[in-house]
């Protein structure tokens, strides 16, 4: 037999080493198979873990926010009761009020007009609309004023917002120029007339 002849003994003594090295080379494949499986099983907890932790914290963000605003609200309601604006409406007290700073501050002209009280958004209550047996009333007023400058339209809207036991919000106010020569029922020569809208709102047991 040749050198380079492969007998049937020959390949009967190399069989178990080929065997074994077939086997060994499954083995390693199953193993690199099972860790790339627990790699992307690995993953995909760690993603699970941090959608979940984030999901903490944005629940704990969220619970963090509402008690802010509710201690805001609670602040704000504390300052209304603190005013005196939990009351029933004092229609009588504003009229008197506002003739008082009219003689005060010497105003050429104030007319108004107070329209029927109705109920308004409750949303600084920190119960909302029920605000503990309490609900928001708005009185709305339309303003006309004739000015000598427009200092007299802000120390007006001061000393009612300082004055009167109600909240003074003012939804908008137009100021423009008197032309010349017109004068006011006192003979003063008025420089300005200012329409505004304003809203009274008191608190009041809900009924």
């Amino acid at each position: 037999m040749s050198a380079g002849a492969f007998s049937k003994a020959d390949f009967r003594r190399i069989q178990w080493s080929v065997v074994i090295l077939v086997i060994l080379a499954l083995l390693g494949a199953a193993v690199v198979f099972g860790a790339l499986q627990l790699t992307k099983a690995a993953q995909a907890e760690a993603r699970k873990v941090e959608a979940e932790r984030g999901d903490i914290r944005n629940k704990l963000a969220r619970a963090r926010d509402e008690e802010q605003d509710i201690r805001a609200r609670i602040a704000r309601y504390q300052e209304l009761v603190e005013r005196g604006y939990v009351t029933e409406e004092q229609r009588l007290d504003w009229i008197e009020r506002i003739a008082q700073i009219k003689a005060a501050r010497k105003l050429i002209d104030v007319q108004y007009e107070l329209m029927p009280q109705k109920p308004v958004e409750a949303g600084l209550l920190p119960e909302g609309n029920s605000g503990g047996g309490y609900e928001f009333m708005s009185s709305a007023m339309k303003l006309q004023m004739q000015l000598l400058h427009e200092d007299d339209l802000l120390g007006f809207l001061t000393d009612l917002r300082a004055r009167v036991r109600a909240l003074i919000v003012v939804r908008q106010c137009a100021v423009e120029r008197i032309p010349r020569g017109a004068t006011s029922e006192r003979g003063v020569q008025a420089q300005l007339k200012a329409d505004c809208e304003i809203d009274w709102i008191t608190l009041r047991e809900k009924r």
